[in-house]
């Protein structure tokens, strides 16, 4: 027996999503290597605190996959790293950033929120911001990917096997 359905209209869709009208968030993605980090920079109304992930975060604060970020990254360098967008353009205490990562390494998913962060800011002030950035290098995709492993091979990508001399 062959049941139908009616196609859902994206508009029914987003009808019933339900919007906040006090906060808005920028979203943007970055990427390196096999890493996908998904940004959303919020702008927090009166009470300067955001919901997000059912958890109250305040401005300056960023969340990745549900923790505060030193918990990910907890030494100087990377924290330099992370917050290099957001001291370029002053935003440092301006959001507060909520980051999904997934796959990728440990220096992938940094580089990852990075790319993400750039992108997000660039999108709050085109005009101001993306000279910036841009200048600093961090709108640029970092396209190198892992070389895949060849049959034939000693277990390396581009390994040799050695041949016996007899």
């Amino acid at each position: 027996m062959e049941t139908t359905k009616k196609p859902v209209s994206p508009k029914a869709v987003a009808s019933k999503i339900k919007k906040s009208k006090d906060i808005k968030y920028y979203e943007a993605v970055g990427r390196r290597k096999e890493a996908v980090a998904r940004v959303r920079l919020y702008l927090t109304s009166k009470e300067k605190v955001a919901n997000v992930f059912d958890q109250k975060i305040k401005k300056g604060e960023i969340i990745v996959n549900k923790k505060p970020i030193a918990t990910y990254f907890s030494s100087q360098a990377e924290k330099n790293i992370y917050l290099l967008p957001l001291k370029l353009t002053n935003s440092e205490d301006r959001f507060a950033v909520s980051i999904i990562v997934r796959g990728g390494g440990h220096v992938g998913g940094l580089e990852a929120i990075v790319h993400g962060l750039a992108r997000a800011l660039e999108k709050v002030d085109r005009e101001n911001y993306r000279p910036i950035l841009k200048k600093a290098g961090l709108l640029k995709r970092d396209a190198r990917e892992r070389e895949r492993r060849k049959v034939g091979t000693g277990g390396k990508a581009r390994r040799v096997k050695q041949s016996p001399k007899r």
